[in-house]
Parts: C-alpha cells; sequence; structure tokens
C-alpha cells in the first residue's frame, strides 16, 4: 500500500482536539487522521474493509462492476 503526501488545511482547535485524541489513542497525529478518515469512509459503505498484514481498503465500486 502506497501513500501519498498531502498539504491539509485544517481549523487551528480542530488540530487540537485531533492531536489531543491521537495522545490519548498512542497514535501520531498523521495516523488518527487516517483512522478517522478510514473509519469513515468504511462507515458510509464506500470502501470495505479487507484484513491483510496491514489493514487496507477496497473501493466498493470495484464489487458492483464484477
Amino acid at each position: 500500500m502506497s501513500k501519498k503526501a498531502y498539504p491539509l488545511r485544517i481549523n487551528e482547535s480542530v488540530l487540537a482536539a485531533m492531536q489531543r485524541w491521537a495522545d490519548d489513542d498512542l497514535r501520531s497525529l498523521n495516523a488518527q487522521i487516517e483512522y478517522v478518515l478510514r473509519d469513515a469512509l468504511v462507515k458510509s459503505g464506500r470502501v470495505k474493509l479487507t484484513q491483510k498484514v496491514v489493514t487496507e481498503l477496497e473501493d466498493t465500486a470495484q464489487e458492483k462492476k464484477s
């Protein structure tokens, strides 16, 4: 799974809250943001969670085409 850098503009108070949450969960801020985004994608049904050595996301649109 490759990662791509992406500049993010975010409200300062939201960023501070995310940092506190990341600290509570013993994650880096970047990992916490990725966790929250991944969780939102799974809950909305936009991607399917597949378990491998590393947790990856599978686009649900691919299933519908098959």
